[in-house]
Parts: structure tokens; C-alpha cells; sequence
């Protein structure tokens, strides 16, 4: 059974993978320009997100283009787009699950509770780290095979950005915070009187002297 310093490890975690989750819903670079041939000597860098498309300029102007048109973007796109938006809400509830379920703290109930209380949030952060993953593995895949077509002319390649990467570790900070807390409450309990294993039949009897004083008043007048 993990110990309460393994649940703080993992909310950290959790903490980070929410953090990355969301930077990388938000960064414009998925997908950056590939410098290939006379992309070399070209002085302008672009970059497509998941909400908007920048262009970086020799000159240091920085200009960016919003995607308003949902049903003009390709599905890959529209995936990620909901699917990172689902994981950043069930990361923040399953976060604030996991603070109830934390044995260092107070609030979250009894002890049952608090178990129940961190499984939920361990599935919670373990489903939002898949729905991290899928759109960054997704859209790494378009991006690769885009790049490898032949028929794609060099300008209009593309390589992995830095936000896919983010979405990469933001997953597994999740998956890896989701484990614990899954696994943190799954040892077995001990009996109502909390004692330990080699003073048992010390506890046990302490807790019976008045029955036995009675059992033998009992036989003194029999």
C-alpha cells in the first residue's frame, strides 16, 4: 500500500500534467515548418495550432490567425481539439478528488471514504491522461505522414512542435498520478482495536478481564 508521501508525489504530478495539459491546448505549435531545401534561406517561420495559426517574421513581427470554421478543419484536428478540452476538465476534477482522498489531510470523511474518494480520482486522472494521449499520438501520425509524402512540395512540410511533446508528458504525469492514487488504498485493514501483530493476544485479553472476573465469581457459587 502506497504511503501518504506517494500520494503527495502523485498530486504533485497530477498537478504537472493538468499545468502541461492545458499549456498545450493553448500553445501554437503543433506542428512547426520544416526547414528543408530553400526553406533554409526563407526568413519566416510558421506554426499551426490547435486554436490558431502563427507566422514568424525576420523582422520580429509575430502575427497570428484565429480558426473560427470548426467543420473546415480536418477530423484529426477537431479530435484533438475536444479531446484535450475533456482532459483538462476530468484532470481538474480528478484532481480536486484526489485532494480529498489525501491521508494527510483531514477533510474527505472517514477513512472508507477517503479510499473511494482517491480510486475515483485515480480513474479520473488515468482517463484524462488517454484522452492527452490520443490526440497527441493522432496528430503526431498526420504530421509524419504528411511530411514523408512525396508529393507534398518542401514548403509545405511540417515537423512535431514543441506542444505535442507537452501533451506527451502531460499524459504520462497523469497515467503515472492515476496509478497511485488507484493503488494507494488497496491494502488490507486492520481490526477495530489497531494492534500490532505480536500483541494481539495481549489486547485481546486486556479487553476481556471483567467477563472472566465474572465467570469465575459465578463458579464460586456454583
Amino acid at each position: 500500500m502506497a504511503s501518504a508521501g506517494m500520494q503527495i508525489f502523485a498530486f504533485i504530478l497530477a498537478l504537472l500534467g493538468l499545468f502541461g495539459a492545458m499549456v498545450s491546448t493553448l500553445l501554437p505549435n503543433w506542428k512547426v515548418s520544416a526547414d528543408l531545401g530553400s526553406n533554409i534561406i526563407t526568413a519566416i517561420s510558421q506554426m499551426q495550432g490547435l486554436w490558431m495559426d502563427c507566422t514568424w517574421y525576420s523582422t520580429g513581427m509575430f502575427s497570428c490567425t484565429l480558426k473560427y470554421s470548426v467543420l473546415s478543419l480536418p477530423a484529426y484536428l477537431q479530435t484533438a481539439r475536444t479531446s484535450m478540452v475533456l482532459s483538462c476538465v476530468l484532470a481538474a476534477l480528478g484532481l480536486c478528488l484526489a485532494s480529498l482522498g489525501l491521508k494527510c489531510t483531514r477533510w474527505g470523511g472517514g477513512v472508507q471514504a477517503k479510499r473511494h474518494t482517491a480510486i475515483a480520482g485515480g480513474v479520473f486522472l488515468i482517463v484524462a491522461g488517454f484522452l492527452c494521449l490520443v490526440p497527441a499520438s493522432w496528430f503526431t501520425s498526420e504530421v509524419i505522414a504528411s511530411f514523408l509524402d512525396s508529393s507534398v512540395p518542401e514548403s509545405n512540410k511540417y515537423e512535431p512542435g514543441g506542444a505535442v511533446y507537452v501533451a506527451f508528458v502531460s499524459a504520462g504525469f497523469l497515467f503515472v498520478a492515476g496509478a497511485i492514487f488507484c493503488t494507494s488504498c488497496t491494502g488490507k485493514q486492520r481490526g477495530p482495536q489497531n494492534c500490532p501483530p505480536n500483541k494481539q493476544q495481549q489486547c485481546c485479553s486486556a479487553s476481556q478481564p471483567t467477563d472472566n472476573k465474572a465467570e469465575y465469581s459465578l463458579q464460586d457459587y456454583v
